[in-house]
Protein backbone atom coordinates (compact mmCIF):
# COMPACT_ATOMS: atom_id res chain seq x y z
CA UNK A 1 0.00 0.00 0.00
CA UNK A 2 1.52 3.50 -1.48
CA UNK A 3 1.55 6.00 1.51
CA UNK A 4 -1.55 8.50 -0.22
CA UNK A 5 -3.39 5.06 -0.28
CA UNK A 6 -2.36 4.54 3.61
CA UNK A 7 -3.61 8.28 4.28
CA UNK A 8 -6.97 7.70 2.33
CA UNK A 9 -7.55 4.49 4.49
CA UNK A 10 -7.05 6.22 7.45
CA UNK A 11 -9.00 9.22 7.04
CA UNK A 12 -11.88 6.79 6.03
CA UNK A 13 -11.12 5.02 9.54
CA UNK A 14 -11.46 8.36 10.97
CA UNK A 15 -14.62 8.98 9.70
CA UNK A 16 -15.90 5.88 10.41
CA UNK A 17 -15.04 6.67 14.25
CA UNK A 18 -16.85 10.18 14.16
CA UNK A 19 -19.95 8.11 12.72
CA UNK A 20 -19.73 5.59 15.17
CA UNK A 21 -19.60 8.94 18.39
CA UNK A 22 -22.83 10.23 16.61
CA UNK A 23 -24.80 7.23 17.12
CA UNK A 24 -24.31 7.64 20.57
CA UNK A 25 -26.60 10.47 22.76
CA UNK A 26 -23.33 10.77 25.19
CA UNK A 27 -20.59 8.78 26.58
CA UNK A 28 -18.08 8.36 29.61
CA UNK A 29 -14.84 7.76 28.12
CA UNK A 30 -11.98 5.86 30.39
CA UNK A 31 -9.75 8.28 30.39
CA UNK A 32 -6.13 7.90 31.54
CA UNK A 33 -4.41 10.16 29.80
CA UNK A 34 -2.54 8.03 27.15
CA UNK A 35 -2.16 8.15 23.38
CA UNK A 36 -5.51 6.15 22.60
CA UNK A 37 -7.86 7.28 25.78
CA UNK A 38 -7.08 10.92 24.64
CA UNK A 39 -7.14 10.80 20.97
CA UNK A 40 -11.00 8.69 21.88
CA UNK A 41 -11.92 11.43 23.98
CA UNK A 42 -10.66 14.71 22.40
CA UNK A 43 -12.85 12.79 19.38
CA UNK A 44 -15.56 11.95 21.50
CA UNK A 45 -15.78 16.01 22.44
CA UNK A 46 -15.08 17.29 19.11
CA UNK A 47 -18.68 15.00 18.05
CA UNK A 48 -20.96 14.80 21.23
CA UNK A 49 -19.49 18.82 22.87
CA UNK A 50 -20.76 19.06 26.34
CA UNK A 51 -22.40 15.54 26.37
CA UNK A 52 -18.70 13.82 27.27
CA UNK A 53 -17.03 12.93 30.96
CA UNK A 54 -13.52 11.79 30.78
CA UNK A 55 -13.53 9.92 33.94
CA UNK A 56 -9.63 8.47 35.20
CA UNK A 57 -9.53 5.88 37.82
CA UNK A 58 -6.79 6.59 40.62
CA UNK A 59 -5.89 3.17 42.33
CA UNK A 60 -2.66 1.23 43.37
CA UNK A 61 -2.12 0.32 40.33
CA UNK A 62 -1.54 3.43 38.64
CA UNK A 63 1.12 6.23 39.60
CA UNK A 64 0.05 9.40 40.87
CA UNK A 65 2.43 11.28 38.36
CA UNK A 66 0.01 9.77 36.00
CA UNK A 67 -3.40 10.66 37.76
CA UNK A 68 -1.84 14.20 37.67
CA UNK A 69 -1.19 14.42 33.68
CA UNK A 70 -4.35 13.77 32.70
CA UNK A 71 -5.96 15.71 35.12
CA UNK A 72 -3.83 18.22 33.07
CA UNK A 73 -4.91 16.74 29.63
CA UNK A 74 -8.24 17.22 30.50
CA UNK A 75 -8.13 20.77 31.23
CA UNK A 76 -6.11 21.76 28.26
CA UNK A 77 -8.86 19.75 25.83
CA UNK A 78 -11.54 21.06 28.03
CA UNK A 79 -13.41 18.24 28.79
CA UNK A 80 -15.41 17.68 31.99
CA UNK A 81 -13.53 15.47 34.04
CA UNK A 82 -14.07 13.36 37.03
CA UNK A 83 -11.00 11.81 39.44
CA UNK A 84 -12.80 8.25 41.15
CA UNK A 85 -10.86 5.82 43.23
CA UNK A 86 -10.53 2.23 43.99
CA UNK A 87 -9.06 2.03 47.73
CA UNK A 88 -8.23 -1.36 47.94
CA UNK A 89 -8.99 -4.76 45.28
CA UNK A 90 -9.78 -7.65 46.90
CA UNK A 91 -7.30 -10.93 47.49
CA UNK A 92 -7.95 -12.94 44.21
CA UNK A 93 -6.42 -9.54 42.18
CA UNK A 94 -3.58 -8.88 44.52
CA UNK A 95 -2.88 -12.62 44.23
CA UNK A 96 -1.66 -11.58 40.15
CA UNK A 97 -3.00 -14.66 38.36
CA UNK A 98 -3.08 -14.51 34.70
CA UNK A 99 -5.51 -13.35 34.22
CA UNK A 100 -5.37 -10.54 36.68
CA UNK A 101 -6.26 -7.89 33.90
CA UNK A 102 -9.84 -9.20 33.55
CA UNK A 103 -10.50 -9.21 37.54
CA UNK A 104 -9.18 -5.77 37.73
CA UNK A 105 -11.20 -4.15 34.76
CA UNK A 106 -14.29 -5.79 35.96
CA UNK A 107 -13.94 -3.73 38.85
CA UNK A 108 -12.79 -0.75 37.35
CA UNK A 109 -15.72 -0.88 33.84
CA UNK A 110 -18.16 -1.76 37.00
CA UNK A 111 -17.40 1.93 38.60
CA UNK A 112 -17.31 3.28 35.22
CA UNK A 113 -20.70 2.24 34.23
CA UNK A 114 -22.15 3.72 38.01
CA UNK A 115 -20.60 6.77 36.70
CA UNK A 116 -22.77 6.61 33.86
CA UNK A 117 -26.09 5.72 34.63
CA UNK A 118 -26.00 8.46 37.94
CA UNK A 119 -24.90 11.21 35.23
CA UNK A 120 -27.87 10.24 32.92
CA UNK A 121 -25.23 8.97 30.28
CA UNK A 122 -25.80 6.15 27.91
CA UNK A 123 -22.62 4.38 27.06
CA UNK A 124 -19.08 4.06 28.43
CA UNK A 125 -16.44 4.03 25.69
CA UNK A 126 -12.77 3.08 26.21
CA UNK A 127 -9.35 3.07 24.11
CA UNK A 128 -8.34 -0.59 23.07
CA UNK A 129 -6.93 -0.92 19.15
CA UNK A 130 -6.14 -3.44 16.92
CA UNK A 131 -2.43 -4.00 18.02
CA UNK A 132 -4.15 -4.83 21.36
CA UNK A 133 -5.28 -8.25 19.67
CA UNK A 134 -1.48 -9.03 18.88
CA UNK A 135 -0.61 -9.74 22.69
CA UNK A 136 -2.53 -11.31 25.86
CA UNK A 137 -5.06 -8.95 26.57
CA UNK A 138 -7.72 -10.50 29.35
CA UNK A 139 -9.08 -7.31 29.77
CA UNK A 140 -10.54 -7.30 26.61
CA UNK A 141 -12.71 -10.03 27.91
CA UNK A 142 -14.03 -8.08 30.93
CA UNK A 143 -14.98 -5.26 28.28
CA UNK A 144 -16.85 -7.49 26.12
CA UNK A 145 -18.37 -8.46 29.26
CA UNK A 146 -19.31 -5.46 30.59
CA UNK A 147 -20.76 -4.16 27.13
CA UNK A 148 -17.97 -1.59 27.05
CA UNK A 149 -17.50 0.06 23.83
CA UNK A 150 -14.10 0.08 21.77
CA UNK A 151 -14.98 2.84 18.81
CA UNK A 152 -11.16 2.61 18.08
CA UNK A 153 -10.77 -0.88 17.47
CA UNK A 154 -13.93 -1.28 15.82
CA UNK A 155 -12.72 1.03 13.23
CA UNK A 156 -9.48 -0.58 13.06
CA UNK A 157 -7.23 2.44 14.38
CA UNK A 158 -3.45 1.04 14.67
CA UNK A 159 -1.84 2.66 17.23
CA UNK A 160 1.01 4.04 14.98
CA UNK A 161 -2.23 6.02 12.72
CA UNK A 162 -3.82 7.08 15.90
CA UNK A 163 0.41 8.99 17.04
CA UNK A 164 -0.38 10.22 12.92
CA UNK A 165 -3.82 12.19 13.59
CA UNK A 166 -3.00 13.10 17.25
CA UNK A 167 -0.23 14.97 15.84
CA UNK A 168 -2.54 16.01 13.29
CA UNK A 169 -4.84 17.52 15.26
CA UNK A 170 -2.43 19.09 17.36
CA UNK A 171 -2.51 16.77 20.42
CA UNK A 172 0.62 16.59 23.00
CA UNK A 173 0.15 12.91 23.27
CA UNK A 174 1.08 12.13 19.76
CA UNK A 175 4.24 11.12 21.10
CA UNK A 176 4.01 10.03 25.03
CA UNK A 177 5.57 6.95 25.81
CA UNK A 178 3.30 3.69 26.00
CA UNK A 179 2.38 2.97 29.88
CA UNK A 180 0.86 0.33 31.67
CA UNK A 181 -0.46 0.11 35.18
CA UNK A 182 2.59 -0.57 37.68
CA UNK A 183 0.86 -4.28 38.78
CA UNK A 184 2.27 -5.43 35.09
CA UNK A 185 5.80 -4.80 36.40
CA UNK A 186 5.12 -8.22 39.02
CA UNK A 187 5.05 -11.72 37.60
CA UNK A 188 2.09 -13.29 37.95
CA UNK A 189 1.95 -15.47 40.86
CA UNK A 190 3.63 -13.57 43.12
CA UNK A 191 1.38 -11.49 44.90
CA UNK A 192 0.93 -7.81 44.29
CA UNK A 193 1.43 -5.65 47.66
CA UNK A 194 1.47 -1.70 48.28
CA UNK A 195 4.88 -1.72 48.85
CA UNK A 196 6.42 -3.56 45.93
CA UNK A 197 4.05 -1.16 43.57
CA UNK A 198 5.29 2.03 45.64
CA UNK A 199 9.03 0.95 45.13
CA UNK A 200 8.26 0.45 41.16
CA UNK A 201 7.04 3.88 41.05
CA UNK A 202 10.07 5.50 42.43
CA UNK A 203 13.08 3.46 40.80
CA UNK A 204 10.76 3.88 37.06
CA UNK A 205 10.32 7.99 38.10
CA UNK A 206 14.27 8.25 39.05
CA UNK A 207 15.34 6.29 35.97
CA UNK A 208 12.53 9.27 34.13
CA UNK A 209 14.72 11.86 35.34
CA UNK A 210 18.09 10.26 34.50
CA UNK A 211 16.81 10.84 30.63
CA UNK A 212 15.16 7.41 29.97
CA UNK A 213 12.44 8.56 27.81
CA UNK A 214 11.18 4.75 28.16
CA UNK A 215 11.39 2.63 30.83
CA UNK A 216 10.16 -0.42 33.21
CA UNK A 217 11.40 -1.72 36.61
CA UNK A 218 9.91 -5.52 36.77
CA UNK A 219 9.89 -6.45 40.43
CA UNK A 220 11.57 -10.32 40.93
CA UNK A 221 10.92 -10.58 44.32
CA UNK A 222 14.03 -8.55 46.16
CA UNK A 223 15.75 -8.51 42.57
CA UNK A 224 14.82 -5.31 40.50
CA UNK A 225 15.37 -6.03 36.24
CA UNK A 226 16.05 -2.95 34.26
CA UNK A 227 14.04 -2.24 30.99
CA UNK A 228 14.84 0.83 28.84
CA UNK A 229 14.55 1.36 24.75
CA UNK A 230 17.55 -0.76 23.09
CA UNK A 231 18.64 2.71 21.80
CA UNK A 232 18.97 3.87 24.61
CA UNK A 233 21.41 0.65 26.35
CA UNK A 234 24.36 2.67 25.96
CA UNK A 235 23.74 5.09 28.57
CA UNK A 236 23.91 2.12 31.31
CA UNK A 237 27.48 1.92 30.50
CA UNK A 238 28.89 4.95 32.54
CA UNK A 239 30.54 3.38 36.28
CA UNK A 240 29.82 6.20 38.37
CA UNK A 241 26.38 5.89 37.63
CA UNK A 242 25.99 2.39 38.13
CA UNK A 243 27.31 2.98 41.55
CA UNK A 244 24.73 5.61 41.83
CA UNK A 245 22.02 3.61 40.08
CA UNK A 246 22.56 0.45 42.29
CA UNK A 247 22.42 2.65 45.63
CA UNK A 248 19.77 4.44 44.77
CA UNK A 249 17.82 1.29 44.06
CA UNK A 250 18.64 -0.43 47.09
CA UNK A 251 17.96 2.77 49.09
CA UNK A 252 14.49 2.12 47.63
CA UNK A 253 14.53 -1.11 48.71
CA UNK A 254 15.75 -3.39 45.86
CA UNK A 255 18.52 -5.69 46.92
CA UNK A 256 19.46 -6.95 44.29
CA UNK A 257 19.84 -4.59 41.29
CA UNK A 258 20.11 -5.77 37.25
CA UNK A 259 19.71 -4.45 33.76
CA UNK A 260 18.16 -6.27 30.72
CA UNK A 261 20.71 -6.89 27.86
CA UNK A 262 17.47 -7.18 25.44
CA UNK A 263 15.86 -3.89 26.58
CA UNK A 264 12.09 -3.01 27.05
CA UNK A 265 9.64 -4.77 25.07
CA UNK A 266 5.81 -4.61 25.49
CA UNK A 267 4.29 -7.40 26.90
CA UNK A 268 7.55 -9.29 27.82
CA UNK A 269 6.17 -10.90 31.42
CA UNK A 270 3.06 -12.22 28.95
CA UNK A 271 5.81 -14.41 27.10
CA UNK A 272 5.48 -16.87 30.21
CA UNK A 273 1.63 -17.29 29.53
CA UNK A 274 2.50 -18.07 26.03
CA UNK A 275 5.20 -20.40 26.74
CA UNK A 276 4.10 -21.92 29.93
CA UNK A 277 0.80 -21.92 29.88
CA UNK A 278 -0.14 -20.42 33.04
Amino acid sequence: MTQASQEIDMEKKFERLENILHSYESAVVAFSGGVDSTFLAWVCKRVLDSKVLAVTVDSMFIPQSEIREAELLAQKIGLMHRIISIPDFDETVLENPPNRCYLCKRVLFSLLLEVARDSGLCVVLEGSTIDDLKDFRPGLRAIREKAVKSPLLDTGLSKQEIRILSRKFGLPTWDKPPSACLASRIPYNQKITREKLEIIEQAEDYLRKKGFTQCRVRCHLDLARIEVLPEERQKFFSVPFLDELARRFQEFGFRYVTFDLEGYKMGKLNQAVEEEGL
